[in-house]
């Protein structure tokens, strides 16, 4: 068993609970509440605080804050919890925050994610596996991001927005309404600009689920997403498309980004 690696300047709780084989740098805090995996690495200056578990591999760059209390007026110190995956990359001055009791008390991000410089996770995010969000990106509170979705530079995604799997947000985005999974979305005020047909053929999309997608996108631009998912719904779609029409049905009441007129 590997002991943990600490440096005489890390400020570590005796109450934490740190795994085999973790490397801890210079001037990094670690709250007594905190659980640190097998081989979590924290580079320097990284602090870990409340009721924070990270997985096994995570590293985690200088001055990222993981764990500090939620940014919302509505937050009175209940208990809550952040819970991180595995083999995460968290990068410098990252922010994630845990959970509200309004909003479920637990905030989650998945494994193999990648945060980059500045970007943040905001109170009660549900984050998927594989995510991508770039430098300085940011997530308010109640998100929903599904597996394998790129966020780019200095996107804002709003409130309860729901992102579905695979989908692709340009940099300097503002995200204002549920995007469809493999959607790509992009320009000041964000619109779907398409699918994201790079990412699909990347995880091995054939070409007749692609002309399928195409199509479906053609019929959900031509009236209301949920009416013409409702409609579709009763006729026979392959998994991708049908994905789509799930995700377009589920339990939200926010508005989607539809296609240009």
């Amino acid at each position: 068993m590997a002991e943990a690696l600490i440096h005489p300047s890390a400020v570590i709780d005796p109450a934490a609970k740190i795994g085999e084989g973790c490397e801890i740098g210079p001037f990094c805090v670690v709250g007594p509440e905190v659980t640190l995996g097998r081989g979590v690495v924290l580079k320097s200056h990284v602090v870990v605080t409340g009721d924070t578990e990270i997985g096994d591999e995570t590293q985690i760059f200088s001055f990222a804050s993981i764990g500090e209390v939620p940014q919302d007026r509505k937050f009175k110190g209940e208990r809550t919890r952040l819970v991180i995956g595995a083999r995460n990359r968290i990068r410098e001055h990252v922010t994630m925050n845990p959970g509200t009791e309004g909003g479920g008390g637990i905030t989650r991000v998945g494994d193999d994610g990648l945060f980059l410089a500045g970007s943040h996770v905001a109170h009660d995010c549900q984050v998927g596996n594989r995510v991508t969000i770039v430098n300085h990106a940011a997530l308010a509170g109640h998100c929903v991001v599904e597996d394998d979705v790129t966020i780019g530079g200095l996107a804002g995604v709003h409130q309860f927005v729901r992102i579905g799997r695979g989908a692709m947000i340009g940099a300097l985005t503002m995200v204002t309404a549920d995007v469809i999974p493999f959607g790509l979305v992009q320009g000041p005020r964000g619109q779907l600009d398409g699918l994201n047909f790079v990412g699909l053929k990347r995880r091995g999309a054939s070409r007749e689920e692609l002309h399928a997608l195409r199509n479906m996108l053609s019929r959900l631009g031509e009236g209301s997403f949920r009416d013409t998912a409702r409609q579709m719904a009763d006729e026979e779609t392959g998994p991708m498309v049908r994905e789509v029409l799930d995700f377009i049905l589920g339990p939200s009441d926010r508005s989607f980004l539809a296609p240009h007129s």
